[in-house]
């Protein structure tokens, strides 16, 4: 058996300061709206592709700019604050990614790159120090009200996504904002870092992210028809958010809250795909 190459190691830190379960999951979703708005396969491709190298860019430079946070709390999953991989190596690649994700967009029209651009940027602006503000669900509100356009705007007659479906979207980064924050609450503290999340506290958060949940998906069942299936997705989504809403209020949020909470976003996020 031979050695396995000696870059081996530094790809693999780079990939897990990418914070490859949300990148896998908002790469996967743009190839389900591409699907459904039916885009040509070249097009697809490159939506996809562009927003991997997105998300790529967005996780990279979290972790490089948290560096020194993550250090003082001992992040044991952080490749850079093990050591495993430097700030400068993470940010230098976080960049190429922006402007590979960019340049990716530009075949697929001027909508999608200003979209794009808009929502990288809101995105960066959040690591960068919105995380910190009162407003730091803005950047979700933003990136992700936007994001059910990416496909409508790669399309050869290009218009963004019904206002419905955009306030899903929104819906739906704000329920990740506000859950995903709550098990990093006491070492952000730590560190300074005090977002909305953190002013609200763990269990406001969670209520707030199941409510907009449940508005989320009352948009997309209205503004889409309805229709069976949208009927079923719609009700496991408001009876697994007023579950997690039960739970929030009755007991302290734990592990079982946040996958909860997590269950009706990518529940929501089905039933805007499907409908």
């Amino acid at each position: 058996m031979t050695d396995p190459p000696a870059t081996t190691p530094l790809v693999r830190a780079l990939w897990g300061a990418t914070h490859p379960g949300p990148t896998l999951v908002v790469t996967t979703l743009s190839l389900a709206l591409g699907v459904a708005a039916g885009l040509e396969p070249w097009r697809l491709v490159l939506l996809v592709v562009a927003v991997f190298a997105g998300q790529v860019s967005v996780g990279l430079s979290n972790d490089a700019i948290d560096a020194a946070r993550d250090l003082a709390v001992g992040r044991k999953d952080k490749p850079i604050a093990t050591g495993a991989l430097t700030p400068e190596r993470a940010l230098s690649v976080a960049v190429a990614s922006v402007a590979v994700a960019l340049a990716l967009s530009v075949p697929l029209g001027p909508g999608l790159v200003a979209a794009h651009t808009i929502a990288l940027g809101s995105a960066w602006a959040y690591n960068a120090g919105l995380k910190s503000t009162p407003v730091s669900i803005i950047p979700f509100l933003l990136s992700f009200g936007l994001f059910p356009s990416f496909a409508t705007l790669s399309l050869p007659a290009p218009a963004l996504a019904a206002p419905w479906a955009s306030l899903a979207g929104a819906a739906l980064g704000a329920a990740v904002h506000l859950t995903n924050v709550v098990r990093d609450l006491d070492d952000d503290r730590e560190t300074g870092v005090r977002g909305l999340p953190h002013r609200l506290g763990a269990r406001a958060s969670v209520v707030v992210a199941a409510a907009g949940i449940v508005v989320g998906a009352v948009a997309v069942f209205v503004g889409s028809g309805g229709g069976i299936v949208g009927a079923v997705f719609f009700v496991a989504v408001v009876v697994v958010a007023a579950a997690t809403i039960v739970l929030a209020v009755s007991r302290r949020p734990g592990r079982a809250v946040f996958q909860l909470t997590m269950l009706a976003a990518l529940l929501l996020a089905a039933q805007l795909v499907v409908t």
